[in-house]
């Protein structure tokens, strides 16, 4: 994860506020209101912020446009990505498809079933509240396909977890604000559930949540487990066990570098640089070497000390992840060397 910046960062818009921004304008052009340079939508906050077109076109019956979506200073992917929503007549209510660079659902677990496009419950309702709204104010009929698109989406996705989570061919229409919240943490967790949820649903028995892609690769390969079994931990160790305890499955794995894993085991759940650090004095004190408390990486007392604390390293790591599960849930923790080989393991 980027650091954070010590200046004031700027927020952005979802994916999905900017698909209802879209979705109003393009309204207003098959409604005979013409083209407007902005529009203005109301966030489920009551927030409303306006939007500059960056898209239109407009054909005998149907009508669509597009907006930049600017995620302000957080490193989102989709910064800068086109999101456009072409809107034309149809029965039955408001209907959505996925237009190119947007995915479609193909796993249960996930908000939206399978076979729907990937645009989750709150932009839904942003963009039904849009047409309801100019539906009554225009003398309109609420029966509308909105086809939402977003040029370079499915390379996009390919630096997401969605072909994971099981969404195929593009990127999800997300945002449960409409407002994105840079070097927010809420976002990763949220991915990270959904990789539970998904797992649950195809009713797996073994999950492993890593710290970082070399342990990912080792740990998948030694328990040849699928990709959706491989949830994106990163950083994030206490976010997916409270979430797993919570919603649990039989199995997990917990794997990582040294570095990180040491940090487990004296009991961080939050193992990223900037917010938990390797307590050298109590590493000293438990594996009973003075010299410990004078190294400045996990890495060096590795070096120092050996097999010992390593294994130290596995067995403590698994204490902490047990206590966090319920029982019945088996555990077992990999550590690795920056090769991605297997130092220690514990729980086996």
């Amino acid at each position: 994860m980027a650091r954070k910046p010590d200046t004031p960062l700027r927020r952005g818009w979802t994916t999905g506020a900017c698909a209802t921004a879209a979705t109003r304008a393009a309204l207003l052009g098959l409604w005979g209101q013409g083209r407007p340079d902005t529009v203005q939508i109301t966030l489920p906050k009551g927030e409303t912020p306006v939007f500059e077109l960056a898209h239109w076109d407009q054909g005998t019956d149907w009508c669509e446009a597009g907006v930049i979506k600017d995620a302000g200073d957080d490193p989102d992917v989709t910064h800068g990505a086109l999101v456009i929503a072409r809107v034309s007549a149809s029965g039955g209510g408001v209907r959505f498809k996925a237009g190119q660079g947007v995915g479609q659902v193909t796993m249960p677990g996930l908000p939206i079933p399978p076979g729907e496009p990937a645009i989750n419950p709150v932009p839904r309702e942003m963009m039904k509240g849009v047409v309801h709204d100019l539906a009554q104010e225009l003398g309109q009929v609420a029966n509308i396909t909105i086809e939402i698109s977003i040029p370079k989406g499915a390379e996009l996705a390919r630096q997401t977890w969605n072909p994971r989570l099981g969404v195929k061919g593009g990127l999800s229409i997300l945002g449960t604000t409409g407002i994105v919240r840079p070097f927010s943490c809420a976002a990763w967790i949220a991915s990270i559930h959904r990789g539970i949820d998904v797992a649950r649903a195809q009713g797996l028995r073994h999950v492993a949540g890593c710290t970082g892609a070399t342990s990912e690769k080792t740990v998948q390969a030694l328990y040849d487990l699928p990709d959706h079994a491989m949830l994106d931990m990163g950083d994030f160790a206490g976010g997916l066990l409270k979430y797993l305890a919570r919603h649990p499955v039989p199995r997990i794995t917990i794997g990582g570098g040294i570095g990180k894993m040491t940090k487990l085991a004296q009991g961080a759940r939050d193992l990223h640089s900037g917010r938990s650090q390797v307590d050298f004095p109590a590493l000293a004190q438990a594996l009973g070497n003075d010299e410990l408390k004078y190294m400045n990486t996990a890495l060096q007392a590795y070096e120092k000390i050996g097999e010992p604390m390593v294994e130290w390293v596995a067995r403590e790591a698994l204490e902490q992840v047990r206590s966090m599960l319920p029982d019945g849930v088996g555990a077992d923790t990999v550590v690795i060397d920056r090769e991605g080989r297997i130092i220690a393991r514990a729980g086996v």
